[in-house]
């Protein structure tokens, strides 16, 4: 039930910002970005990207449904400066047997001594629901963001979306976030 406190999200974000690992940092700010799981984030890779359409869609989820993500404007330039510099079909590559960044324990332990916010993955993924939720958000459009889905609700089976439906929902989300990275968390 932890999540980081608005106040909070400036220290944090200016800590991400002094990790020597930029892959790590991107990492970081796209699982707070788009509300994805770790796993999800981590193993995501070039062909899962669609700069076209400006879309990530992910395949191997936690309720096996293929969920797919607009790019809100902060996450289409994290995705276009890492395609530059793309050395693997990951976008989050490592020297790992795996070839993908996994949980990044050490960037996690910096940041939290950096900003003295104690944060885990998860914490990211809730942050991002919490603040979809306090913005208004529609709560399909919110469930279709996180791929939740409720087996019980009918209502939920006849609402045919369009990732287009998301975009809006997506970016209200980052300026959320782009607001407190900026502010002073002082004041």
């Amino acid at each position: 039930q932890t999540l980081i406190k608005d106040h909070q999200l400036n220290a944090w974000y200016d800590a991400t910002m002094q990790l020597n690992n930029q892959t790590t940092r991107d990492y970081l700010h796209l699982v707070l970005l788009t509300g994805l799981r770790r796993t999800e984030a981590a193993t995501l890779t070039w062909e899962q990207v669609d700069f076209k359409e400006k879309t990530l869609t992910i395949t191997e989820t936690k309720n096996n449904r293929v969920h797919r993500l607009p790019f809100s404007d902060a996450i289409e330039e994290l995705l276009e400066r890492r395609f530059d510099e793309k050395s693997s079909p990951f976008v989050f590559p490592s020297d790992s047997e795996r070839g993908h960044l996994s949980e990044p324990r050490t960037a996690i332990a910096r940041v939290t001594k950096l900003s003295g916010v104690t944060f885990t993955l998860h914490d990211l993924r809730r942050t991002f629901i919490t603040a979809a939720e306090r913005l208004d958000i529609p709560a399909y459009a919110l469930k279709r963001l996180i791929n939740h889905k409720d087996p019980n609700d009918v209502t939920e089976g006849y609402i045919i979306f369009d990732v287009e439906r998301l975009r809006v929902p997506m970016q209200k989300i980052t300026g959320f976030f782009i607001q407190q990275f900026e502010s002073d968390s002082d004041v």
